[in-house]
């Protein structure tokens, strides 16, 4: 019998990305751009925003999506993370393919070695429909992209 993947998009992470997005708006009310990279530090309650280059092995998030104020992000495929405000934030994961992830209280989502117990390897990215075999398929309409997830080797 297959296991389940489990991984780090979980509740912790939403709270800790939603509030990050609400500082994130409060020092720029438009809020950060489409496709702009961080890393959430802190708590739920006293999150910090880095702004990264989406390149850095430390931006664990990527803005998908900004819509006007009581938009929501597209559906049909897996949730965003979202805050809502003077604009609604949609944000994905910033995965790089052959990078392995694993959940973090601090930080909703951290890149580390594949080693590391718990982790999974993002095995595929693509902008067009794929078929993830036995791998767990996470999918985003807008911008479309799916990422293929299995455990490490």
């Amino acid at each position: 019998m297959r296991k389940t993947i489990r991984w780090g998009i979980g509740a912790v992470g939403l709270v800790v990305v939603g509030a990050f997005a609400a500082t994130a708006l409060e020092a720029d009310p438009e809020g950060p751009p489409v496709g702009a990279c961080a890393r959430i530090e802190g708590t739920a309650k006293a999150p910090r925003y880095l702004a990264l280059d989406c390149s850095s092995d430390r931006a664990t998030v990527k803005v998908a999506k900004v819509v006007e104020e009581g938009g929501e992000c597209p559906t049909g495929g897996a949730p965003y993370s979202t805050y809502v405000g003077p604009a609604t934030l949609c944000l994905i994961p910033n995965f790089v393919v052959g990078g392995c992830y694993r959940q973090d209280r601090k930080t909703g989502l951290r890149k580390v070695d594949c080693t590391t117990a718990g982790s999974i390897r993002v095995a595929k990215a693509s902008k067009d429909p794929v078929n993830c075999g036995d791998d767990r398929t996470l999918s985003y309409p807008e911008p479309a992209v799916t990422f293929c997830l299995s455990r490490p080797a």
